[in-house]
């Protein structure tokens, strides 16, 4: 019997940066598991939407599919956006089993990912005591969102960095290049900036516009198709087709 599908569900973009980004992103996944099948819908901005996607594999005969947001936290998008279009669509295609996966992060591997673009950026082992960290999300309005990237830099704080500070891109402050100026304030010299965001856009270039502005000495880029996320994805993807106390192989 074949396994459910994946369906990687992104936000959109009207940058064309975004959906290129999402589809590396998804190439990298099905290259780690050949024989899965692996489709890529948007919520908006973008195409395929998700009931396009949805509608199709019913057509084609898939009897199951596992939704999976390609997001960091769980905020609006997660909470309220997905569960109402995969509520639709559970509505119209009765014979198509659809279970949502949950959010990516917390997460060591996009730690790790974070990591690898931090080090692609140019900071060395060396550079890290001495180094502040600007760790730069999208930003939330919603509390539990906000919480989860304070307490990932907290986190980081403990992996050597001399000091971690978040930021926010919108919604939420501070701002990155307000995070970059306070750990500049406080006497530290280096200061990193880590965007904590899946692919490039609006939101990527305000952070990336604030490290310039505050004088940061690297800028990582985005977390992208990096093969840590690749395998994250797979991880929530197997947590959410596998029930509690099962095994993969059951």
């Amino acid at each position: 019997m074949a396994p459910p599908v994946l369906l990687v569900i992104a936000h959109g973009s009207r940058d064309p940066r975004h959906a290129a980004t999402v589809h590396a992103l998804t190439g990298r996944v099905r290259a780690q598991r050949p024989g899965l099948r692996v489709e890529t819908a948007f919520l908006e901005f973008n195409a395929p939407s998700v009931p396009q996607v949805l509608e199709r594999l019913a057509a084609e005969g898939a009897a199951e599919a596992v939704a999976l947001p390609l997001l960091l936290t769980r905020a609006f998008h997660a909470k309220t956006d997905i569960p109402s279009v995969l509520r639709e669509a559970r509505a119209r295609l009765p014979r198509l089993h659809i279970r949502q996966a949950d959010v990516l992060g917390p997460s060591p591997l996009l730690n790790a990912t974070l990591g690898r673009r931090l080090r692609e950026a140019g900071v060395r082992p060396g550079d890290i005591p001495r180094t502040g960290l600007v760790l730069a999300s999208a930003g939330s309005s919603d509390p539990e969102a906000i919480a989860v990237i304070a307490e990932i830099a907290r986190e980081l704080r403990h992996t050597g960095w001399c000091a971690v500070r978040p930021a926010f891109a919108s919604a939420s402050l501070p701002r990155t290049e307000d995070a970059v100026r306070a750990l500049r304030a406080e006497g530290i010299d280096r200061v990193a900036v880590a965007p904590y965001v899946i692919a490039p856009g609006r939101l990527p270039d305000r952070i990336a516009a604030g490290a310039e502005a505050a004088g940061a000495d690297v800028l990582a880029d985005v977390l992208g198709p990096a093969p840590e996320l690749a395998r994250l994805l797979l991880d929530r993807y197997d947590e959410a087709r596998v029930p509690v106390g099962a095994s993969l192989s059951a």
